[in-house]
């Protein structure tokens, strides 16, 4: 064999493993950014419930004030819940569409600049819609009771106040916990519950991914 003919079938073979190379490289990106997508779903699905929760609160919030204008508590717990129902279900809906953005064809360093507006949402999401039930469910229970006949003017049952109290320690005491940066198993527990941890579990997955295209 001559070396002109030598040099070309090895420039050949060069190209011929370029192409496995960059064959092997996309099934192994198609496959990272697959388990990437399904780490996800459960957020999906914890989202969608919320939202349908956010659907029934302000059905339930509308319900209550519009069958109670004279009844100042029944009044302001029906508006509360009506709010809070909207707060649910916009929130819910938008961390949906932020998953449905989440763009797996594209460059790795925007899928995870994706990802981390994601998290970071859902972190406000979760401040905004998980912690307060620690005392919304006062104002649901007071809602609730509004859709049956009540009269103008009643007092305030004295299990309402004990609630709010009880509701207001706990919340005051969980953001003071969250913010000393410790976390306990059932937080972690709750993390997992409501898709924090897909989130992470996506993070890591495209990290890996992109530390293997630097390599």
């Amino acid at each position: 064999m001559e070396l002109d003919e030598l040099k070309s079938a090895w420039r050949a073979l060069g190209h011929q493993l370029e192409r496995q190379d960059a064959i092997q490289f996309q099934l192994l990106r198609d496959s990272r950014l697959e388990r990437a997508r399904r780490s996800l779903r459960p957020l999906m699905l914890g989202q969608t419930l919320q939202f349908l929760l956010g659907v029934a609160l302000i059905g339930l919030g509308v319900a209550c004030w519009t069958r109670n204008p004279e009844v100042p508590g029944l009044l302001a717990a029906g508006i509360l819940v009506h709010a809070f129902g909207v707060a649910n279900a916009a929130l819910a809906g938008i961390t949906m569409a932020l998953v449905a953005r989440v763009d797996y064809s594209a460059a790795v360093l925007r899928i995870q600049k994706q990802l981390a507006t994601l998290r970071r949402f859902h972190a406000f999401n979760a401040n905004i819609c998980a912690l307060p039930w620690w005392i919304m469910w006062l104002p649901v229970v007071v809602a609730f009771a509004g859709l049956g006949d009540a009269p103008p003017g009643s007092a305030t049952p004295a299990w309402v106040w004990i609630g709010l109290g009880v509701g207001l320690a706990g919340l005051a005491g969980t953001w003071l916990y969250a913010w000393s940066g410790r976390r306990t198993a059932r937080q972690a527990d709750r993390d997992r519950a409501d898709g924090a941890d897909g989130i992470r579990r996506s993070e890591r997955i495209v990290d890996e991914l992109a530390s293997f295209e630097r390599d």
